[in-house]
């Protein structure tokens, strides 16, 4: 899944693919959801039972430094990863503050699309700052939550 494109991501920087990147990339197009480096790093040592935690932290650090990895705080203390998805694959949040579910949020209606373009184009024009990404993150209750509230 991540041939071509990203050996040219990481030849045009004067980066070699290693075993170590490579297994981590894989990981995270497997598991297609919000990964703590922990949790990395244990599907790694599956694949690569050498790996230590810090090669994981680094690598994590390096591939979103390149912009391959998505790199999330959802405010509970601790960082998670995806693979950046492009803006074809592009997804919001929703996050519940109970039971810290995250629900990727990427049916967008034409209105929604239009909204957050207008946004962007305002803020970019208000703060001449050329906005090139952004990421939305909804808090509140999930359905299960607020059922127990009740």
């Amino acid at each position: 899944m991540h041939g071509p494109r990203w050996r040219n991501n990481f030849e045009e920087r004067g980066y070699r693919i290693t075993a170590s990147r490579s297994a981590i990339l894989d990981v995270l197009s497997k598991k297609r959801c919000h990964l703590t480096a922990e949790d990395v790093f244990f599907e790694v040592r599956k694949i690569q039972k050498g790996i230590g935690i810090a090669t994981v932290y680094r690598t994590l650090d390096l591939l979103v430094q390149m912009g391959l990895v998505c790199k999330f705080d959802f405010g509970d203390g601790r960082a998670r990863y995806e693979l950046a998805s492009g803006e074809k694959g592009h997804h919001h949040h929703l996050i519940c503050r109970n039971c810290g579910r995250i629900i990727n949020y990427d049916d967008f209606l034409t209105e929604e699309t239009g909204l957050v373009k207008k946004i962007e184009k305002e803020l970019s024009q208000k703060h001449s700052f050329e906005i090139d990404a952004h990421q939305l993150d909804f808090y509140g209750l999930c359905k299960d939550c607020q059922k127990e509230v009740k």
